[in-house]
């Protein structure tokens, strides 16, 4: 029995091309391999890679998505925000070690997240035990065309560079000198672009069947409308649909799909949820939800017509228990309207491709989890926190009961001075015993001055580096000298102590 081509129905450029009577663009006019560079990249692997934003700067990467033969990156250190997309044969990549190896170091990215003191005992900890790319799967970067080769109306394919995960068809609009003008077909000058002829982000007709990406067919335009008025179940809170824009698109099928699951998602009581109903696809748009204190993220199928997405969305609502809050025609809004400013801010965040997140949930989801002043005076948080305050010889004073912020205050205020007295008074001996794994920055300070009082004038750089227990273990001499600036001798000497307390001898 044959199987049946499952390319029927979907776009093919042998098609296309007699269709539109147009000519692809020869192999000559790329700067591409004439055979594809093979992707054995994995998700996790680290590698060096310039910063987009900042191209003098050669930074850490994560891989955290593969197509094709590009790799999606994120910069540690960064966030979601500015994750972008590098050929496998990129001169931009390189394996770890690279940069030392030519006399460069390696930088924070722009907009680092952390203080920029931060940044060496940083770079320890996420390379520690970290998967390395192989410099066996990294590839030479293909020679240029010696010239501008295209001519106008030839066809290639391209990335879409507002939604760069996008490959789709194109058509030279514009030939000025080295610059061509990347059309792409269906889309009215919307997402038309300047760039090099000897530009990676642009390739032969065929490149996508070649590396297994997805190629986008033409553009059509895509447009879900949202019913503000429906039913939003036990899952969605209605207040923040309510915020939402009244449609998602015109945009790419995969694009709109992508606005209107992540806008569940963000709308969620608990995003766990909605996350819990998806399964992982290809091709298609990222999605991602914050939960148990990590961010998750999930490729969508990859679509290419309304009635698909309107059929995903009109499951999820179902999975959701609320009604099918999305249409191919517009709904008649009668509650919480919006004004023009309100719309227009909202519906800014909802650009084809990007991830929107609705207010500041998900920026404050990312940050660290900590014991803070403001969780330790919320009144029903006070019991559980008199137990941490507890130690020998001191009575806890909190009360079972909630008691007005001011009282709290001076109550917390209160038990930590009680708690700091008795902690000072047994400073000689708490270090001792203790896994220095699990050492605050104010263990480690007091393991320097009592290594060696000749150390002790150092002891602060350790502060300001915010070098904890986990850090000491992974310093070495050269990072000391390179990254704090010491001296030969101090940083031997400290080697000396921290190999003597790795092997238990402190």
């Amino acid at each position: 029995m044959q199987k049946s081509d499952p390319r029927k129905g979907h776009f093919t450029w042998d098609k296309y091309l007699k269709e539109t009577c147009s000519v692809p663009a020869p192999v000559h006019c790329f700067k591409q391999s004439y055979t594809p560079p093979s992707n054995e990249f994995k998700i996790s692997m680290k590698l060096e890679a310039q910063d987009p934003r900042n191209t003098t700067s050669t930074c850490i990467a994560t891989v955290v998505g593969l197509t094709g033969a590009r790799l999606r990156l994120r910069l540690d250190g960064s966030d979601n925000k500015n994750d972008f997309w590098r050929l496998v044969d990129s001169a931009e990549i390189q394996p770890i070690g690279n940069c030392e190896k030519n006399g460069g170091m390696l930088q924070p990215p722009l907009g680092f997240r952390l203080n920029a003191s931060s940044w060496p005992m940083f770079l320890l900890k996420t390379l520690n035990g970290a998967e390395m790319a192989p410099i066996r799967i990294f590839h030479k970067e293909p020679p240029s065309p010696s010239h501008n080769f295209f001519k106008m109306g030839m066809k290639l394919e391209a990335v879409d560079r507002k939604n760069p995960h996008f490959i789709c068809p194109a058509t030279i609009g514009e030939v000025r000198g080295s610059e061509v003008l990347v059309t792409f077909d269906g889309w009215r000058g919307a997402f038309d672009y300047w760039c090099r002829f000897d530009s990676r982000d642009i390739f032969p007709v065929g490149w996508c069947s070649l590396t297994g990406d997805n190629l986008q067919p033409p553009g059509t335009k895509v447009c879900v409308y949202l019913n503000k008025n429906g039913n939003t179940g036990p899952h969605l809170d209605k207040k923040k649909v309510q915020q939402l824009p009244d449609h998602f698109g015109p945009a790419r099928a995969s694009v709109v799909l992508q606005q209107a699951v992540q806008a569940c998602i963000d709308c969620a009581y608990h995003q766990k949820t909605v996350f819990s109903f998806l399964k992982q696809g290809h091709g298609g748009e990222v999605i991602s939800a914050v939960f148990d204190r990590e961010q998750h993220t999930l490729n969508l199928p990859a679509v290419n017509s309304i009635t698909y997405v309107l059929r995903f969305l009109e499951k999820l609502c179902h999975n959701l228990h609320s009604d099918n809050l999305f249409g191919n025609q517009p709904f008649t809004q009668t509650h919480l309207s919006l004004t023009t400013t309100e719309y227009s801010h909202s519906h800014d965040r909802y650009l084809p491709g990007e991830t929107f997140v609705l207010g500041n949930s998900l920026a404050r989801s990312l940050e660290p989890h900590s014991d803070s002043m403001d969780s330790a005076l919320n009144p029903t948080n006070l019991v559980s926190t008199s137990q941490n305050l507890r130690t020998p010889g001191y009575r806890t004073l909190l009360p079972s009961c909630g008691l007005p912020l001011s009282t709290a205050s001076a109550v917390h205020r209160l038990c930590s001075r009680g708690s700091d007295r008795y902690l000072e008074s047994r400073d000689a001996s708490r270090l001792s015993g203790r896994d220095p794994s699990s050492w605050t920055v104010e263990d480690v300070m007091q393991f320097v001055r009592e290594a060696d009082p000749q150390l002790g004038p150092h002891a602060d750089l350790f502060r300001k580096h915010e070098i904890d227990g986990k850090a000491l273990l992974l310093l070495r001499s050269d990072v000391m000298m390179k990254y704090m600036g010491l001296k030969l001798g101090p940083a031997l000497k400290l080697s000396y102590h921290i190999d003597r307390l790795k092997q238990g001898k402190f």
